[in-house]
């Protein structure tokens, strides 16, 4: 069995690397040629889109866009010119639903399989091996896919038809950047006030605002340590495709279109590559005060 793996960026290059340590033969590829040497040092190999098509019976993908996966997936040159039918393509990218189901249909024409399968847990999860992913596609499919998820995942749950997990992460992503947001205002209102940050988040971390977001994030606003694990750029494009798919099903979404406001602001001020945790420079801005800890 030879796995394609598509995508070696922040979340695919730990994906790909417990792919290859749980014994899989394991073909690589990716713009960025220092993961790619890296994989191949470990003992995959790699290949062009077309070349991963015609020799691998499973593809894995994790993508930028939706854009760039059809590219990857259709373009000239691409997967599904020399894939074979009986084939199997999985993509963790996170896309819109519409964008999923393209994928799907598209393949289907062509006799292949796919599941789109999003992951939640950012690079600490990745690396750990312990994600969470919500898949959309045919239950025979599915459960067929899960073995080769399974290295690289604590929770693997099938939500419905095709499309259907994409729109689970899409609901991870409303949860969880506005909670990121929500701590970033309420650690600003701290420091505004005159009180030490991080002491605020020891008081309430054990009472009903604790959370995994608050545990992860406010360390990083007070501790001013931005470096990216989920750059507000991916971020930003899912909320985008939040904000276009509740559009198309006519669901408001008040708070989610706001906060999509907020990180146009943040693009504009050269943001984007910061981890999501720098949300809170948009409340600090307002407020004309920095949340870090105080000296002892």
């Amino acid at each position: 069995m030879k796995i394609g793996f598509i995508g070696l960026g922040i979340m695919g290059r730990p994906l790909s690397k417990h792919l290859v340590n749980a014994g899989f033969d394991v073909m690589v590829s990716d713009v960025n040629p220092d993961p790619v040497k890296e994989l191949v040092g470990m003992g995959a190999s790699t290949g062009t889109y077309a070349e991963i098509g015609a020799q691998c019976e499973v593809v894995i993908t994790i993508l930028p866009t939706g854009g760039i996966v059809q590219s990857v997936l259709f373009d000239e040159g691409g997967i599904a010119s020399t894939i074979k039918p009986g084939s199997l393509v999985i993509d963790h990218s996170s896309v819109s639903p519409v964008e999923s189901r393209e994928c799907y249909d598209k393949l289907k024409a062509k006799g292949v399989d796919f599941v789109d399968a999003p992951v939640s847990g950012g690079e600490p999860g990745a690396i750990a091996g312990k994600l969470a992913i919500m898949a959309g596609g045919d239950e025979p499919v599915f459960e067929r896919a899960k073995q080769y998820m399974e290295p690289y995942a604590s929770s693997i749950l099938l939500i419905g038809p095709c499309g259907s997990g994409s729109v689970a992460k899409l609901a991870n992503q409303i949860i969880v950047n506005n909670n990121i947001a929500i701590v970033g205002e309420a650690l600003t209102f701290a420091a505004k006030a005159g009180a030490d940050p991080e002491k605020v988040y020891l008081a309430i971390r054990g009472g009903l605002a604790g959370s995994a977001v608050l545990d992860a994030k406010a360390p990083m606003m007070y501790n001013r340590n931005f470096v990216p694990g989920g750059p507000i750029r991916i971020n930003h494009k899912d909320i985008a495709n939040v904000v276009k798919t509740a559009h198309a099903i006519d669901a408001p979404i008040p708070y989610t279109a706001q906060l999509f406001e907020i990180m146009q602001s943040l693009k504009i001020h050269g943001l984007m590559g910061e981890d999501h945790s720098a949300i809170v420079k948009y409340f600090e801005a307002m407020a004309d005060v920095k949340v870090e800890k105080k000296e002892k």
